[in-house]
């Protein structure tokens, strides 16, 4: 069934599906049929089906209906350079060293530009109302991209809601000069601290630095934590120690943490208990750690022995905050993705096992909506409120199975209480940059 969206923006969306868990109650895994009263761009009331006076009603049908999508970790900056940079064996260390070379060689403000753009219109299309990028800061590309960032966040205001991260690799963070050059910068943009680290010898001196640097210049914290396959990668439980150890009472989040899933038990237990008592909210990258992690392309043919995901479902019974999200697009870190929050849901259902029992899957649409924006503090909640934006997508499936068994490409997107244009932008903008013709 197609639905129409009057022009003028006053109507009621009737009879439709919406998880109870963005209708305010976090814990819930069931489904409402509501009527939702949409004027002036906001959310003017919801109630049970049935209950809408306007006389311009949509009828869903039972249709599912989510509120906009959140996106916790992306890498705007990197998107869409795999025409002319592939991952040439497809692990971690090889996306690693091809995106330095095409950084040092390619990344001019006007070529970061056009490919945030690109990916910004995107996630758009698909339904994403907030975003949180992080900009690679080695030296000098952290006066270029966040200039570039600083511009696209202007651009995209009142469409997408931008942050970006300072993301900066173990060396620069040891640096004391560097890492106080890129905090001053972002700081100035006003982000967030990054970093990215796993096994090191110097982890827990890496955290301190850098909490340390946070507490004094008033920044939040996101890292990438732990991106590794070894057991023995501890950045996670360092950066616990150091938040818990100073006090430090910004917000931290970090990423990826995928080594917690192949410690033992009781070291893992260990963590996420400091994980929890030092506040930290984990976000999941499941689609691009599936790609990368346990891939071994140097002693023949192999089929990789796990997922390469972290220990979602352990950590979010233990309180722990959790989401998950995009991470890379079509980069050599993840030769895929469109900054889809649904295609992260639906993947992330599958990879992840939050889809049972089915009777509280629903309450897991929060990973992609309200809990990130929750985490990141965004302006834009996630949640369907009265006095809220009317920003909806809806979908055309009923129930768990019908709306995860496709990709609901057909789904309508509303923003401000209107349909919006749902059509991607074609690659070809992009191929001078790619150098093809």
């Amino acid at each position: 069934m197609a639905i129409t969206i009057p022009a003028d923006g006053h109507y009621a969306i009737t009879n439709a599906s919406v998880p109870v868990s963005v209708l305010g109650d976090a814990s819930s895994g069931d489904l409402a049929r509501v009527d939702i009263t949409v004027a002036d761009g906001k959310i003017a009331a919801i109630g049970a089906a049935g209950s809408a006076t306007l006389p311009q009603q949509i009828d869903m049908r039972g249709d599912i209906v989510l509120p906009a999508f959140v996106d916790l970790h992306t890498h705007l900056d990197k998107g869409h350079i795999w025409a002319r940079k592939e991952n040439p064996d497809g692990t971690w260390l090889g996306a690693l060293m091809a995106v330095l070379g095409d950084r040092e060689a390619n990344w001019a403000a006007s070529d970061v530009e056009r490919r945030m753009d690109f990916s910004l219109r995107c996630a758009y299309a698909h339904g994403t109302a907030a975003i949180r990028t992080h900009l690679d800061m080695a030296p000098p590309q952290h006066d270029i991209t966040w200039d570039v960032f600083e511009a696209m966040r202007e651009r995209w205001a009142g469409r997408i809601e931008l942050q970006a991260a300072g993301l900066m690799g173990p060396d620069t963070i040891l640096d004391a000069e560097k890492l106080r050059a890129v905090a001053t910068r972002t700081k100035a943009s006003g982000g967030i601290l990054g970093g990215s680290t796993a096994v090191h010898p110097e982890n827990p001196t890496i955290m301190h630095k850098l909490v340390e640097m946070a507490g004094e210049l008033g920044l939040d914290i996101d890292l990438h934590t732990d991106e590794s396959p070894d057991p023995k990668a501890n950045a996670l439980e360092c950066l616990a120690d150091a938040v818990i150890e100073s006090g430090f009472t910004g917000s931290v989040v970090a990423g990826h943490c995928c080594s917690l899933a192949v410690q033992d038990s009781e070291t893992a237990k260990r963590v996420i208990d400091k994980v929890a008592q030092a506040g930290i909210a984990i976000v999941s990258l499941p689609m691009c750690n599936m790609y990368l992690q346990d891939r071994d392309n140097q002693n023949g043919v192999r089929t990789p022995r796990w997922r390469g995901v972290t220990l979602v479902n352990e950590l979010k019974a233990a309180g722990v905050k959790v989401a998950i999200a995009s991470d890379n697009t079509r980069d050599p870190f993840y030769a895929y993705g469109d900054l889809d929050g649904f295609e992260v849901f639906r993947e992330g259902a599958r990879i992840l096992h939050f889809d049972h029992p089915q009777t509280e899957a629903f309450a897991w649409s929060r990973v992609v909506t309200a809990d990130p924006a929750e985490i990141a503090g965004f302006g834009y909640t996630g949640e369907l409120a009265v006095g809220a934006p009317a920003d909806l997508v809806h979908f055309k499936g009923r129930t768990w199975t019908e709306l995860m068994s496709r990709p609901q490409a057909d789904r309508t997107v509303i923003r401000a209480g209107r349909a919006i244009d749902t059509t991607l932008p074609d690659y070809r903008e992009l191929d001078d940059l790619m150098g093809q013709s």
